[in-house]
């Protein structure tokens, strides 16, 4: 919502600028559907250039998250809390017996149930019971520092993946000032080839030419520059989930008190994901 918002405003102010100093837009207007031809097909022929089509893809997804904003809030941030302490509680009072069915089979247990839109989160659900088949398997023998390490891997090499359509954006962002200055200098090529034109002719071919480095940069720093860093800050965002499920595991397997762990997972939430002290142990004294 913002983001189309934040593209309004631009175009309303640098086109309306434009015309309130008494710049002449149907010029402008006249030469964009060409300069966009060669600046947009050059930067979307370099893009397809330079990735593979999954990556492509998830180019597609970038964009659908700058419009969307992050997919978690305060309620699935509570969710986790209350999803990986149940499970951490049992393995401490109930033992590795009790949990494995659990991480064995998410789909079908009943604690994973009560998450459903955590459920859907295939990368969640893994960092969860891979972590904690780990834990299972060696019979609690594991140094949590180990733990930490292998989570931290884990959440690093995902965040190495989703991060790529934020970084393909910014590329494609950095480019189109010079290829804006591409089709300037073709629309010059072309005045060159008028000289012989009157002035009047030559002034609006030559103005031609000066909207395609126009356009470039207005793409770039506009729109497609902050579409880029809108993608990043999505992203990050949703990643914070991960951290929280890393703070309760390891903080558990260090032995700490419930209370202790939660809280610690609690206060590294980020203000307007938080949930409230009273909301998570009020939650956890019912369940």
């Amino acid at each position: 919502m913002f983001a189309a918002i934040g593209v309004i405003v631009v175009l309303a102010m640098v086109f309306g600028g434009f015309t309130i100093t008494g710049g002449d837009l149907g010029a402008v207007m006249h030469a964009m559907p060409h300069e966009m031809l060669i600046i947009g097909g050059a930067a979307v022929g370099a893009t397809i250039t330079g990735n593979s089509m999954k990556e492509l893809k998830a180019l597609g997804g970038g964009f659908m998250k700058v419009f969307k904003g992050p997919k978690y809030g305060k309620d699935d941030f509570l969710g986790v809390i209350f999803l990986v302490s149940k499970l951490m509680k049992m393995l401490r009072t109930d033992g590795p017996v009790a949990v494995e069915p659990h991480i064995e089979d998410p789909q079908n247990s009943a604690i994973f149930q009560d998450y459903p839109k955590l459920l859907k989160d295939e990368t969640l659900i893994h960092l969860i019971c891979d972590t904690l088949r780990l834990v299972v398997v060696s019979s609690g023998t594991l140094d949590p520092h180990a733990v930490e390490d292998v989570m931290d891997s884990s959440i690093k090499t995902h965040h190495h993946h989703v991060i790529r359509p934020a970084d393909t954006l910014q590329n494609m962002a950095d480019a189109l000032p010079a290829l804006g200055i591409v089709a300037a200098v073709l629309g010059v090529v072309k005045t060159m080839g008028s000289i012989d034109q009157p002035p009047a002719i030559l002034g609006g071919m030559i103005g031609s030419a000066l909207v395609g480095t126009f356009l470039g940069v207005l793409l770039a720093y506009g729109i497609v520059g902050p579409f880029a860093n809108r993608a990043r800050q999505v992203i990050e965002a949703d990643a914070a989930i991960y951290h929280v499920v890393k703070q309760i595991i390891v903080a558990s397997l260090h032995g700490h008190p419930l209370p202790l762990v939660i809280e610690a997972a609690r206060s590294s939430i980020d203000h307007s994901n938080q949930p409230a002290f009273a909301d998570v142990f009020d939650g956890m004294r019912g369940r």
